[in-house]
């Protein structure tokens, strides 16, 4: 099976030196590239021979990644198109990338500079690795897209890269967290167990008889559990958001006109509901602002 490489590529309003020094030094390099949490230049024993450096990425707290990489040249054509080449590996069992090359291009034009990427590497552990790749070059294909995505935001705006990672991830706990809470309560107290204070809360508004409420009740749930899942779909969260924002407070009203005890419960629906409103509040005003690798091109375009 013929392997495909990882490509990426990104429009940048800016100038080739601008994206070359933000890429090519490593105190730059190392704050926006999402694969790298460290990266340090060997010193060279002559001018001619290739700049080798070292490199660690942090996986989870107490787990790194350390390896090592080749800059193998840097080739320039009178077009002015800049290609860096480079070798990278490492010998740490737990990585599983063994050995690999690719090469970053700088391709100037009248409204800015295309800035791409293509790499590919070898696996360890056999038909295991190559296994597990198939889950793992994804991975790195959107860890890619999405620092370059960051290195964009920073050099036409000025963000710092960390600024951006702090809101990414905390859009993504949101969200995460939305997922989680409507799949449940539609799974579990709807579909699985059929609780009996949800049925009996939509038969006081509703007036429906008790069959007729619990087969709405699991249509309710089954409901839930689908608006759950949307939300790992990109493009419709920040309107998922909004909606929550006007409903969390219908849902609220409507739960203490169904059951007046309901507010001085443990962990009532005033409380939770409010923090999930807080929450989607937070949410939409971090939607316009996260840093995303859908803005990347990720396969190559085919020459005219």
């Amino acid at each position: 099976m013929k392997k495909t490489p990882i490509y990426v590529e990104i429009e940048m309003d800016t100038d080739i030196e601008t994206i070359w020094k933000y890429t090519q030094q490593p105190q730059l390099h190392e704050q926006w590239d999402l694969r790298f949490s460290s990266i340090t230049y060997n010193e060279k024993e002559s001018d001619e021979e290739p700049q080798t450096f070292t490199y660690t990425t942090n996986v989870v707290p107490g787990i790194s990644i350390s390896g090592w990489g080749v800059s193998k040249g840097t080739h320039e054509k009178k077009s002015g198109i800049k290609t860096s080449s480079l070798h990278f590996g490492t010998e740490q069992l737990i990585s599983p990338i063994a050995e690999g090359k690719g090469y970053w291009q700088y391709i100037p034009h009248k409204d800015g500079v295309t800035f791409l990427t293509q790499y590919d590497y070898e696996v360890r552990f056999g038909m295991f690795g190559k296994f597990v790749d198939l889950i793992f070059k994804p991975m790195m294909g959107w860890a890619t897209a999405l620092s370059f995505d960051v290195l964009k935001r920073w050099i036409e705006t000025g963000e710092p890269p960390a600024m951006q990672y702090r809101r990414f991830f905390s859009y993504t706990i949101i969200f995460m967290i939305f997922f989680i809470v409507w799949f449940y309560q539609g799974l579990v107290p709807k579909v699985w167990i059929g609780h009996p204070q949800e049925i009996e809360m939509l038969m006081a508004l509703s007036g429906l008889s008790e069959g007729a409420a619990d087969r709405f009740v699991l249509g309710i749930g089954i409901a839930e559990m689908l608006f759950g899942v949307a939300w790992l779909l990109p493009g419709w969260r920040k309107s998922f958001f909004l909606l929550q924002i006007v409903v969390f407070p219908l849902l609220t009203v409507t739960a203490i006109a169904a059951d007046g005890e309901a507010v001085i419960s443990p962990f009532n629906v005033i409380t939770f509901n409010l923090a999930l409103w807080v929450l989607s509040i937070v949410g939409y005003l971090l939607s316009d602002h996260v840093p995303t690798a859908a803005s990347c091109i990720r396969k190559r375009r085919q020459a005219a």
